[in-house]
């Protein structure tokens, strides 16, 4: 349904942790980034340099997955086999300190083997919740198009609503929680593509490209130095950042000032998808409230206090590229959905 996109997009190149401020600066923001949590932005920064230690480039997956931590979003992170999709997740959730699991999605995995389940308590002589692996903060979610759509499902109500009902009982889940599937490109049998109301929860969508050759050296001689990728704690990770810091982070994102023009802007480019006619899908309004989450998160991250349409730009392919669908005449005549995205951005006017 999509093609493969680089966050942040390979067509607008490599767009920095930390870019020069603009030039100018709008009044409403003359203040700087929010003064709420600095500690917690150079903790947050300091968690590519800690994943690093094990993981060779793809800092723009680092990134993708801060973005969607501070935003409160789930992320879907698609590459071949072995571009280290597993150890990124694994890494953040050390340089983080919070908990993490992982469930390799299967044919058989059934919803209660994700959510839990009630078990009878023989000693009470009454049925219990026992909590299922969604009760982490960092839900690795491997393979996740591996599983049947029954499957898949279960996921929606813990996504969206953070909290997992059995039996007519909620039970919410920790906080904070995020779900980082991934899903594998190029094998298609025995797989089960998720449906556009499951991929329309996922906040960002980032591929991890195959590395270019200098990493792959520099992950080669890690190997033969006795890097072990089961033991981050032998590799040198450490907890550099915590859960109370994205508690801070994601409180000083909700901060960010965005002006009006720039949010015409983001609706001006979510309504330019659904009249291309090349598209059978365009980007729904919870598209849209996605792309502004993110180029806030984004903003605050590169330390302001407010949006520009630079940000916008930016995070635009990564956040929308996956909630489009092509209609079947456009698919036979090659066009792709970075394509249509990209001219739908370049014929909306830019604000300054």
């Amino acid at each position: 349904m999509t093609d493969q996109h680089q966050f942040p997009p390979a067509a607008h190149g490599q767009v920095p942790l930390d870019p020069p401020a603009p030039a100018s600066t709008p009044p409403s923001a003359a203040g700087g980034p929010p003064a709420a949590a600095p500690d917690a932005r150079a903790a947050l920064l300091a968690v590519r340099a800690e994943v690093a230690k094990a993981v060779v480039g793809q800092d723009a997956a680092v990134a993708g997955l801060l973005v969607a931590l501070l935003a409160r979003g789930h992320i879907l992170l698609e590459g071949v086999p072995g571009v280290a999709k597993t150890l990124l997740v694994r890494s953040i959730a050390a340089a983080l300190d919070v908990e993490t699991k992982r469930v390799q999605f299967t044919p058989d995995l059934m919803p209660g083997d994700l959510t839990g389940s009630l078990v009878y308590d023989a000693a009470n002589s009454d049925f219990t919740f026992r909590q299922g692996p969604v009760f982490t903060n960092l839900l690795l979610a491997d393979e996740i198009n591996r599983t049947p759509p029954k499957t898949q499902s279960a996921l929606l109500e813990a996504m969206e609503e953070r909290q997992v009902s059995v039996d007519g009982r909620a039970h919410p889940l920790p906080q904070p929680f995020m779900v980082a599937a991934t899903q594998n490109p190029v094998e298609y049998e025995g797989t089960y593509p998720l449906p556009e109301a499951q991929l329309d929860r996922f906040l960002l969508k980032v591929t991890l490209p195959l590395p270019p050759r200098e990493d792959e050296v520099a992950v080669l001689r890690r190997h033969a130095s006795g890097f072990d990728p089961r033991d981050l704690h032998a590799a040198g990770l450490r907890p550099v950042a915590s859960a109370a810091d994205l508690a801070a982070g994601a409180a000083a994102v909700r901060t960010v000032e965005i002006s009006d023009e720039v949010t015409a802007y983001i609706v001006d480019i979510a309504r330019a998808t659904r009249h291309s006619p090349s598209l059978a899908l365009g980007v729904s309004p919870r598209g849209a409230t996605a792309l502004m989450a993110t180029a806030r998160a984004w903003a605050w991250i590169n330390g302001r206090g407010f949006v520009t349409p630079d940000d916008v730009k930016a995070l635009a392919h990564a956040t929308l590229a996956h909630r489009l669908s092509l209609r079947p005449e456009a698919e036979l005549e090659g066009v792709s959905v970075t394509a249509v995205l990209e001219s739908a951005l370049g014929a909306v006017p830019v604000p300054r």
